[in-house]
Formats: structure tokens, C-alpha cells, sequence
């Protein structure tokens, strides 16, 4: 719902009243601060007058606005003689969102506290202040070694005729690419590996391959085990963005250790290690060269650092293909907020004041409708998300999670649990996502509700290590009808 009036206009008192001084010197002869910092005011007012976008919608469309202001204060720069360099040092980005008061943070007990329509974006872009540019960032972290070939070339051409899809693309890594370049830039590998994930995923933390390979960096079970991703009930670590970018560049942390140069290393994540190591150890038996180039490889590996690569020349040049980068700033899109008690999911989502397609984004790897504070120690919510989260959350009066868990004693049919548990199957189906016709195996654990009188939280043993085993049920077996 937009705001009613009475509304948009407390926010807008509030908003101008803590930025009295800063507005002051705006209407006070200074025509250079007032053209660098009036503008945000205005994007943050029309965010706040608009309907309810997502926070991914308003993300992009705050960044733009702030590209078209920051090209508009760049060209009256020119005009008036100012260097970027000074135009800078007077220049501030603005958090954006409202700021809760007292009263807000005292309100009665199951009272949710929202974000204004518009305004759940984590901030409003002002004017770049220096380095602020996430792009520029990346740019000058690019040291991979060139490759010539005309593969390059050809996916160049692929993307920058597909504009769209490189722009949505980008934008949907919008939220992840500070984190993951701050990780590679910590490690001080080349910031080509932050743009893996384009290649690997097109930035979708739910991607799933035909070989079962997921999320962000496209993990294999059997590799994701090996670098403690962990899958089960309750979650698919593969598709944690902090955890998978952990274990994705500490693999090629190893791949690059053992091959001694990143295209290898790469062809290395793509193909599996062993088979570039049996690929070196044939072209060295056979006196011929064993780069990457000329080794003997599927075509997939063939095209996968020049994909890379392409994606990196249009990044350090958009304009020459064409193309027109999205503003990516150089600032963290979320925070991390510890869980200390099982909470449902519907329930976060809702004290976070988001919908639960924008709260799945950051948080992809949840699998079930309840949260087991032992599995998934935080969410990654937006700032100002984060902050209305621990406002409602210590408001809350109710109970957090309405789910348990339930240890399937023998082989059983889902309506027979269903009777020993009091739920209907149905509502067992659903949460957990069993398919008809298939009986669970003894040692699998299931969610099922939870009584009124039970507070205790899942346990680490189970939260770590929950499984759910399915067989198909016999033929005609004999079936109870329950309607709890």
C-alpha cells in the first residue's frame, strides 16, 4: 500500500528535520553543494510517494536515478571549470529508509513496524564520492593473464548483442558483488573471479544444472562436502552466498596452487582437476605443449575462460560494445543478523518487513518453512531491513517457530503419520515437500507441528545432520483418510 498522505508527510517532516543543518547550507548561496545534495532528497521522497515495489526493484531503480544525477552534476561541472577531484570531497551518499523513533521501538507487543512504501532499498545513492564506483573497483583488481583467441571475441559479440540480459544480469548480482569483491580482493586474487558467478549462474543463487550442480558458483555434491557445504532438510549451503563464496574461492585458491596459472585453474573448476591433470600428463607424454590452449578438452571447458574473459572486456569498456553499465556502488547491499531461536520462515519475512521473493534472494539457501537457529545462525537482510527485523523480533510476543522436528521411528506412509502427529497430510506434504505415492524410511526426519507446551529448539545434532529418505509406497496399500 503507498502512503496515505498523513503519512508522507510525517516521513518528509522527519526526513527534513534531520537534515536541518545539512539542507541550511543548501538554500544558503552554496549553488555547488546545493546542486550535489539536493537531488538525493528528491529520489528519496519519490521513492517514498510511489507504490510498494521490491527492494531489488527499488535497488535498481535508485540506481539509476543516481547515475542520471551524477552524469547531470558531471556535466555542470564541465561547465562551471570544477574537477571531479574537488567535486568530491563535499560529497555524501545517503542511507536511505526511514529512521525509526522512540515510539516505533516501544510499540505494543506484535505491533510489526514497516518500511515506508518504496523506501526498503538498503540506500539511496547520492552523488559517487571517490572509489564509490563498484565497477571502477573491479576494474583496477583485473590481472588475470589476456588469452588470444577468437572464442573471445565471438562471446563478446553474444552479449553486447544481447543488452537486456547483460544489464538484468548485472543487476541481479548487484547485491552479492561487493561482498564476493571484497573476499577476492582479501585474498588478493584477480577480481575476474567476482565475475565468475555471470558465467556460472547469471548471478541465480537458485540455479540448478542438469548435474545437479547449484547455486551462485554451481557446486557438485561431492565438492561441496569436501569444502563443508553441507546439505540437508533444512538447507543447501551451495546456495549460501557468504558460505558458497567462501568455498568457491578457497577452491580455486587450491586449483591455482596446483596448476600455477588461472586458466588452468579455471578450466580446472569447470572440467574437475583431475581430468586437466590427466590432460597435462598426455600432451607432456606426447612432447606437446600443456597450456590451456592446447590441451584436449570438451568444448564446454573450450569456451569457458573466453566467456569469462569476454564478460570482463565489456566491463572495462561497456562503451565500446555498446553497452551501458547499470551503477553498482561501492558499499555493502546487506547485514548479517544472528538467529538465536527456531523461527518460522513466514514470520521473518514478515518482521523483516520484505515479501518473501526478496527475502529468498539474500537467504536462498532455507529449505523449509521453519528456520532452526542451529542450522542457519543469520540472515542477510538489507541495512534498513535488518534494523526494522530486531525492532519487531524484540517486540514479538507470540511464539516463533510453529513447526518441530519428528524422528520417523520405521517405515511409514505419510497419511499414517499424519494420524500420530494430528496434522493433515497435506499440510505434512507440503512442508515437507514429499511427493505422493512415496512412504518415508525409518531415521528420516520430518517437520511437523508443534505443540503449544513444546519451546525446546531443534538440536545441532539434528540440525546438521537431518535427513529425509523416501521410498515408493507398496501397491495397494491400505490408506487412512485424516482431515486435522
Amino acid at each position: 500500500m503507498a502512503l496515505q498522505s498523513p503519512q508522507r508527510g510525517n516521513l518528509i517532516l522527519f526526513f527534513m528535520n534531520t537534515s536541518a543543518c545539512w539542507l541550511t547550507r543548501c538554500f544558503t548561496g552554496s549553488s555547488r553543494w546545493t546542486q550535489a545534495t539536493i537531488m538525493p532528497v528528491v529520489v528519496f521522497l519519490s521513492a517514498c510517494a510511489s507504490g510498494p515495489p521490491s527492494s531489488l526493484d527499488v535497488f535498481s531503480s535508485l540506481q539509476q536515478q543516481a547515475a542520471e544525477h551524477e552524469a547531470l552534476v558531471a556535466s555542470n561541472a564541465q561547465d562551471t571549470g570544477l574537477s571531479r577531484r574537488h567535486r568530491d570531497t563535499d560529497v555524501v551518499i545517503i542511507p536511505s529508509g526511514p529512521r525509526a523513533t522512540s515510539d516505533s521501538a516501544t510499540s505494543t507487543k506484535n505491533t510489526v513496524v514497516h518500511p515506508p512504501a518504496g523506501a526498503s532499498a538498503s540506500f539511496v545513492p547520492g552523488p559517487l564520492a571517490p572509489g564509490a564506483d563498484l565497477w571502477a573497483r573491479i576494474r583496477g583488481g583485473f590481472f588475470m593473464p589476456e588469452l588470444t583467441s577468437p572464442l573471445v571475441q565471438d562471446h563478446e559479440k553474444w552479449y553486447s548483442s544481447r543488452s537486456d540480459y547483460f544489464e538484468r544480469t548485472s543487476l541481479r548480482g548487484g547485491p552479492y558483488l561487493f561482498h564476493i569483491v571484497e573476499e577476492v580482493q582479501r585474498r588478493n586474487m584477480p577480481t575476474e573471479l567476482a565475475l565468475l558467478p555471470f558465467i556460472e549462474s547469471a548471478f541465480d543463487p537458485q540455479a540448478l544444472s542438469s548435474a545437479s550442480a547449484a547455486g551462485l558458483w554451481q557446486f557438485m555434491p561431492a565438492t561441496a562436502e569436501f569444502f563443508e557445504l553441507r546439505r540437508n532438510i533444512f538447507r543447501d549451503d551451495r546456495r549460501d552466498v557468504l558460505a558458497s563464496t567462501r568455498a568457491a574461492l578457497d577452491y580455486l585458491t587450491k586449483l591455482y596452487k596446483m596448476f600455477g596459472h588461472w586458466h588452468l585453474a579455471l578450466a580446472a573448476y569447470n572440467w574437475g582437476e583431475g581430468n586437466v591433470q590427466r590432460a597435462i600428463e598426455k600432451n607432456r607424454n606426447a612432447g606437446l605443449p600443456t597450456d590451456y590452449q592446447n590441451l584436449t578438452i570438451p568444448q564446454e571447458t573450450r569456451d569457458y575462460i573466453p566467456k569469462l574473459l569476454a564478460v570482463k572486456n565489456i566491463i572495462a569498456s561497456p562503451g565500446s560494445f555498446g553497452l551501458n553499465l547499470p551503477a553498482l556502488y561501492n558499499q555493502p547491499y546487506f547485514s548479517s543478523v544472528p538467529i538465536d531461536r527456531d523461527i518460522d520462515l513466514a514470520l521473518a519475512v514478515e518482521l523483516a518487513g520484505m515479501d518473501h521473493k526478496e527475502f529468498m534472494h539474500l537467504n536462498p539457501q532455507i529449505s523449509k518453512p521453519m528456520i532452526p537457529a542451529a542450522a542457519i545462525r543469520q540472515l542477510l537482510l538489507p541495512h534498513e531491513n535488518a534494523r526494522l527485523f530486531k525492532i519487531n523480533l524484540k517486540a514479538h510476543a507470540g511464539r516463533l517457530a510453529t513447526w518441530t522436528t519428528w524422528t520417523v521411528p520405521r517405515k511409514m506412509r505419510l497419511d499414517d503419520i499424519a494420524h500420530q502427529v494430528g496434522a493433515s497430510d497435506t499440510l505434512l506434504r507440503e512442508a515437507n515437500n514429499i511427493p505422493r505415492q512415496m512412504a518415508i524410511n525409518g531415521g528420516s526426519t520430518i517437520l511437523v507441528p508443534r505443540s503449544q507446551k513444546n519451546q525446546e529448539d531443534v538440536s545441532m545434532h539434528l540440525a546438521d545432520n537431518a535427513v529425509i529418505s523416501l521410498t515408493p509406497e507398496a501397491p495397494n496399500a491400505n490408506r487412512r483418510s485424516t482431515n486435522y
